[in-house]
């Protein structure tokens, strides 16, 4: 994330916790609601001087906010192996773990899945133990990784994802509003290929920085969405069947392509 989407993340924080609305920011900078929901929204411009103004209505000093700034961590954006076995290790802890991800709190997951309290708390607690989360005070926490976090390509969570997620997830119809399932072939240089895998992780960023965008609407206006983005250099297995010997792409051991 960059230092100006740090800043205004940071803003937008300060919002939350001393509980003013868009509404009343933009009463308070004499601006049209509108113009403030711009100007926080990913892609907008604020001048300096408007941060100034938004740190009087918040009555903290501009300094206080670079120095909040300056102490922010990078968020990890992928975790170790051992990490991610301990994960998925239990069904409640990746519950609970997916559910931080969406940046739930434990009333959210309480009230949505039969899990007791206690085995919610003790997973909170875990998470601490793992890094994945920093736990604070009534069982709030600090994400301590992106929401765009990396899962390992051969790891635990991926396994975990190929053996008992990905036939449940396929099997819809991706028919239904703001629902896509599409599969495009084509041949193009290594270097193109970067260059596209550049575009759809910040596709994947997109879809993160909408989630927290919309965290203010009701439960009731939302619903949980998933999108999967693969780039794979591959031909597929019945096709690989009918290549002629020697003109094909050559494959590793574990069916690669290379």
């Amino acid at each position: 994330m960059s230092s100006t989407q740090s800043l205004v993340a940071l803003i937008k924080a300060e919002l939350k916790t001393q509980g003013l609305s868009y509404a009343e920011l933009a009463l308070a900078l004499d601006l049209s609601e509108s113009s403030v929901k711009r100007m926080l929204a990913p892609g907008g411009e604020m001048p300096l001087s408007r941060v100034d103004e938004i740190c009087r209505v918040l009555k903290l000093e501009f300094a206080e906010l670079a120095a909040r700034l300056g102490q922010q961590a990078p968020a990890l954006r992928e975790l170790t192996l051992e990490q991610e076995g301990a994960v998925v290790a239990s069904p409640v802890l990746l519950l609970v773990a997916i559910c931080c991800l969406s940046h739930w709190a434990i009333e959210d997951v309480l009230s949505r899945y039969r899990i007791a309290e206690s085995d919610a708390v003790a997973a909170l607690t875990q998470l601490d133990r793992l890094g994945v989360i920093e736990l604070r005070p009534h069982n709030r926490y600090k994400l301590k990784v992106a929401k765009t976090l990396r899962w390992r390509p051969q790891g635990p969570v991926m396994q975990f994802f190929r053996e008992r997620v990905m036939a449940d997830f396929f099997a819809g119809g991706f028919d239904g509003e703001g629902e896509l399932l599409t599969l495009v072939h084509g041949e193009f240089g290594a270097g193109h290929a970067r260059e596209l895998a550049e575009r759809l992780q910040r596709a994947a960023d997109d879809f993160a920085r909408q989630h927290l965008l919309d965290q203010k609407l009701p439960s009731a206006e939302k619903r949980p969405y998933s999108v999967v983005i693969g780039l794979r250099s591959w031909i597929f297995e019945a096709f690989r069947d009918l290549e002629r010997p020697g003109l094909g792409l050559t494959r590793s051991p574990n069916g690669r392509s290379r």
